[in-house]
């Protein structure tokens, strides 16, 4: 028997569903997860220039937590694992890619962000493993969230090899 589906979302104004949809961003007709990327992307910027990469993890651990309440709530009353308005995710998995730029001292250039926008939304769609493992088989709020972690993860080892590669050869971006 499938899952108990309603008609209607939460309310708009639901904090649940704002803190879900990243202010309703997920909300997008068309690639919602994209969208809400760009929307954390939009709201990592006051936060870098706030605090750097502190910020960014805070934020993103706190997005973990306030998104494991709403994504239940959320997923709860709409009887879908994952719906695709959910992008509180893709907000977490950002911010920990956007974070790893400070080591690599790259936090204030915006072709990094860019760089960390690409390759974190490249290893969200691809789901190599274990993200698409952790996408399809941890349920819950725990696996809306952790596909997104850990595609932030390759997105962070992707470009620590990138820029080690462009310093070896002496190229500056």
């Amino acid at each position: 028997m499938s899952p108990r589906r309603h008609r209607e979302h939460l309310p708009a104004h639901h904090p649940a569903e704002l803190i879900a949809t990243v202010l309703g961003s997920g909300n997008a007709p068309r690639a919602p997860g994209t969208v809400g990327t760009v929307a954390a992307l939009a709201i990592g910027i006051p936060v870098a220039w706030a605090g750097g990469a502190p910020a960014l993890l805070i934020g993103a651990l706190l997005a973990v937590i306030a998104g494991w309440w709403a994504i239940r709530l959320v997923t709860a009353h709409d009887g879908i694992h994952d719906p695709g308005r959910v992008v509180i995710d893709e907000l977490a998995g950002l911010w920990i890619t956007l974070a790893a730029l400070a080591p690599l001292g790259r936090l204030g250039d915006w072709h990094w962000w860019l760089a960390a926008f690409i390759a974190f939304r490249a290893f969200d769609i691809a789901k190599p493993f274990p993200v698409g493992w952790a996408d399809r088989h941890v349920r819950g709020a725990l696996g809306v969230i952790l596909d997104d972690l850990i595609a932030g993860v390759y997105a962070i080892l992707l470009l620590v090899a990138l820029a080690s590669g462009l310093d070896m050869a002496g190229i500056a971006l």
